[in-house]
């Protein structure tokens, strides 16, 4: 994909043409999403905030002309530009200015934390909205007389609705993430060859922001009521950064021992296939600021 990002980074007009089309694009397919904001955020990182805000606005109003065409609501692609790349554009502001890349993701977690604590201050009661958009959701596998009880499919849906709030501000963070490390890794391939890899396995999380997750994990362990789904679903944003921290501690770690050829990319194979070893790389994440791993086994392999 280098080949895009060089396209993207000959002018205004290539980078917002890839940033709307992508966008477009991603209301059919969603992971080209990914592509569409790391434009935006590879001229951010590149030459500035006002570029990458040109960019930005011009992206917007091409993505609203190209949806004439599709028939789809100008508005609605204006307003889904804004959304999309408007927080990616300030992360990549804080990334560059910062140069740090845990610090940027910290950012962009909280800020998801943030909207959580939000919509929980807009909507006290939030699952019952969450309820009402699941079992519309569900209707066509209702009909379609599915293998499981209805009933039983019904009791998932309320048990899910009470973290929808959580599970949906991770997946936008997620989402936003991605777009900044393939944007950070096309900056790099173009112009600093090996820079994302070692700013990527050199991340590390603030120990205040630890401490205050074991505080979090504590208060939603033990009590009850809207206070602890408050505090599981800020914990489920939360568990984006311990995610990325905890990789980049294995892979730092397996990138030194012997059989890291295989090690490596079967660490990012197996969280493909069993995306539940994603608990287990948090964990590893959050307590990386007691544990070490890094320094130890990197001590360890030296001697």
């Amino acid at each position: 994909m280098k080949f895009l990002a060089a396209y993207i980074m000959k002018g205004r007009l290539q980078a917002m043409t890839v940033a709307a089309a992508f966008a477009l694009l991603s209301l059919k397919f969603p992971p080209a999403s990914i592509v569409s904001s790391a434009s935006v955020a590879l001229v951010t990182l590149r030459r500035g905030g006002k570029e990458g805000l040109y960019v930005l606005v011009c992206a917007c109003l091409a993505a609203a002309v190209l949806s004439t065409f599709l028939k789809i609501g100008y508005q609605f692609a204006l307003l889904y530009g804004v959304v999309l790349w408007t927080p990616v554009w300030l992360i990549s502001i804080v990334l560059r200015e910062g140069r740090n890349l845990a610090v940027a993701i910290e950012i962009a977690v909280l800020l998801g934390v943030a909207a959580v604590l939000a919509f929980y201050a807009y909507q006290p009661q939030p699952a019952q909205v969450w309820n009402g958009v699941l079992s519309v959701m569900m209707q066509p596998m209702q009909a379609a007389k599915p293998d499981v009880p209805i009933e039983q499919i019904k009791q998932s849906a309320q048990a899910f609705a009470h973290f929808m709030t959580g599970a949906i501000a991770a997946g936008s963070v997620y989402g936003l993430l991605f777009g900044l490390f393939l944007a950070r890794w096309w900056q790099a391939a173009l112009y600093n060859p090996g820079g994302f890899r070692t700013e990527f396995l050199a991340m590390k999380a603030h120990i205040q922001l630890s401490m205050a997750t074991f505080v979090l994990i504590a208060v939603a362990a033990f009590v009850s009521g809207t206070l602890a789904e408050i505090c599981w679903n800020m914990l489920l944003v939360l568990f984006v950064l311990y995610t990325f921290i905890g990789t980049a501690v294995l892979h730092a770690c397996f990138a030194v021992m012997k059989g890291s050829r295989f090690m490596v990319p079967f660490l990012y194979l197996t969280l493909v296939i069993i995306p539940h070893v994603m608990v287990i790389i948090a964990a590893v994440g959050l307590i990386d600021n007691w544990l070490n791993l890094r320094n130890k086994i990197s001590n360890n392999t030296a001697d």
